[in-house]
């Protein structure tokens, strides 16, 4: 995982780049959301696979599993992208632009699990205190996992923090083995 995203940041980087220059970084987030989507399909990613097409056939095949025409822009980039071998890195390219929009938009998207459901009045009360804690405009997105007993796991990104009572009797428990 790490060396694809190696691989993938210069692309990433370089289409945000172009992006904020055109004012268009939402269009090409749901461009490139929708492109990884595709290429994390079997069926495609078998197709990027095949030693035995050319990688102009490759992209012409990958282009063609848009319902719609693609914007010029994001085609060519799909052009660039088959021309260096690098059209199965789509989905990290796309989420490593998510990333770089976040950070550009000082926002961040958290995923919280609690034991209950929570009401509109205390997410609002979680995103707030969130927001000002971390200076960041924050999406919230909830689950209800009723496994945690209580409390609750908020994740972003590679950052997990256990705040449950499954997971602090697992940390007794463990504690306690040893």
């Amino acid at each position: 995982m790490a060396q694809l995203t190696t691989l993938a940041r210069p692309y990433a980087k370089a289409v945000f780049e172009a992006a904020k220059d055109q004012n268009a970084i939402d269009q090409w987030d749901q461009a490139l959301a929708f492109a990884a989507v595709v290429a994390a399909d079997q069926e495609v990613a078998n197709i990027l696979a095949n030693p035995g097409l050319s990688e102009q056939r490759k992209a012409e095949l990958f282009v063609d599993c848009f319902e719609e025409p693609l914007p010029e822009a994001l085609r060519n980039f799909l052009l660039i992208l088959a021309e260096n071998k690098r059209l199965a890195l789509v989905p990290e390219i796309s989420a490593l632009f998510h990333l770089y929009r976040s950070d550009f938009d000082q926002s961040v998207s958290l995923t919280i699990d609690t034991a209950f459901e929570l009401s509109a009045d205390e997410q609002q009360k979680l995103i707030d205190a969130l927001s000002k804690k971390l200076e960041r405009k924050v999406e919230l997105e909830t689950a209800v996992d009723q496994s945690l007993i209580g409390g609750a796991v908020v994740r972003t990104g590679d950052l997990v923090i256990d705040a449950s009572v499954r997971g602090k009797l697992a940390k007794m428990a463990k504690a306690l083995g040893s």
